[in-house]
């Protein structure tokens, strides 16, 4: 290698951006606080592994839908769903549904973050879930109905004591769409990004 071009190499890994020296992709992990009357949850997602999730769900963030919105759904030693009614148990218009990212190689374990959907493959549309105990059961397993999974994007960084905090509250049956509401009502305050 003659001496301009070892010259022009190192002037390139002198001018590159922290994060790329690192092996790192720029914004791969996003933050985002999630504000409840339960007390703060920070979650950081993975856009390598869940690139359509994550932005769809930043989409919602960013539009403010899951200010207001609850935690409907909750299960003891299984997970804890929000993110589809409001205060008064009136579910929220979304968007399209997005393609499942479960074969993505994460699973869902204990404080990761999950797309919840119906038993159609790829429903999901704002509903998550954040599993409170390790959930490999509902890993993707093939690509057909019945073993698709369920995609894990992110994981919880602070507040996993909020998490266990909403699981251990009794729940109650409100009607029959909402069978395991908590009580009292936790409120989803707000949902914001702190780091892109």
């Amino acid at each position: 290698m003659n001496i301009r071009l070892k010259f022009a190499c190192l002037l390139l890994l002198l001018l590159a951006p922290a994060p790329l020296l690192a092996g790192k992709t720029p914004g791969a992990h996003p933050r985002v606080l999630m504000e409840t009357s339960e007390g703060d949850i920070i979650l950081e997602l993975d856009r390598d592994k869940a690139p359509r999730t994550v932005e769809n769900f930043l989409q919602y963030v960013n539009d403010g839908f899951y200010d207001g919105t609850i935690f409907h759904r909750v299960i003891r030693d299984f997970m804890i769903q929000g993110g589809g009614y409001t205060t008064n148990f009136k579910k929220k218009k979304t968007r399209a549904p997005i393609r499942n990212e479960a074969d993505n190689g994460l699973s869902n374990r204990r404080g990761t973050i999950a797309m919840a959907r119906t038993s159609e493959p790829h429903s999901a549309t704002a509903q998550f879930f954040i599993n409170t105990t390790n959930n490999r059961d509902l890993d993707f397993r093939a690509p057909r109905e019945g073993s698709w999974g369920y995609a894990v994007f992110g994981k919880v960084i602070s507040g996993i004591n909020t998490v266990q905090r909403i699981q251990s509250l009794p729940t109650r049956e409100v009607n029959t769409m909402l069978r395991s509401m908590p009580e009292p009502v936790v409120v989803i305050r707000k949902v914001s990004v702190i780091e892109k």
